[in-house]
């Protein structure tokens, strides 16, 4: 789906810390590369080391910052926090130099998110479209993304691969052909990866982004 940035009012900052770092080898380059690969195109403000193992980028893409917790969630190794906001301008080469209160936010949600419900959390800024029950949208949309992240840690290996294989042939035939499977065990792999029901979360997370970031579509 095409987006439009001009009537942005608030932009997303993605900050992953990883898990038991000083237990385990550093994560950073491997992160930084899969997530260039993923959503490179579409962040404003790179994703790069900002302080030990953290990484961090600026996007105004809600489509990019699923993007980030699907690849963070296939690496499994971080927490996840979103800040959504405004950012001083005009904005500086590097997320390391960059301010305002988006950035705040995503102290906040990193912080918070070691003891969050799948390590996730999304902080806004501002208080936007509180709904009947007295939710608003980014709570909304963190709850989408949660599920979302909660969904996927399950996949295997195998499970990712076929989500991988039919995103690249698009269709059950060509994978069987590519993989040297039936095309009914395309069918249960998918089906066991929760492939149709991501796609699902993913656009209702997205979605709701996009109303709390104020983009218009």
């Amino acid at each position: 789906m095409q987006m439009k940035f001009d009537g942005l009012t608030r932009w997303a900052v993605v900050t992953a810390d990883q898990r038991n770092s000083r237990r385990s080898a550093d994560q950073v380059p491997a992160a930084l590369d899969v997530l260039a690969a993923a959503i490179g195109d579409r962040l404003v403000l790179p994703f790069e080391r900002t302080a030990g193992d953290e990484v961090q980028a600026l996007t105004a893409d809600p489509a990019a910052v699923v993007g980030a917790v699907l690849a963070l969630t296939r690496l499994s190794d971080w927490h996840i926090g979103i800040g959504l906001g405004a950012v001083d301008l005009p904005l500086p080469g590097s997320t390391r130099e960059a301010r305002g209160p988006a950035y705040l936010a995503a102290r906040t949600a990193v912080e918070e998110a070691r003891n969050a419900p799948a390590n996730l959390r999304l902080v806004g800024s501002e208080t936007v479209g509180a709904g009947p029950y007295g939710e608003t949208v980014t709570q909304r949309a963190e709850a989408a993304l949660v599920m979302l992240r909660a969904l996927v840690s399950r996949r295997t290996q195998e499970g990712w691969e076929i989500v991988d294989v039919l995103d690249e042939t698009g269709s059950g035939k060509s994978a069987a052909r590519l993989l040297g499977i039936s095309p009914s065990a395309v069918s249960q792999r998918a089906a066991r990866a929760a492939r149709a029901e991501s796609e699902l979360g993913a656009a209702l997370a997205e979605s709701l982004l996009a109303e709390a970031m104020g983009v218009a579509r």
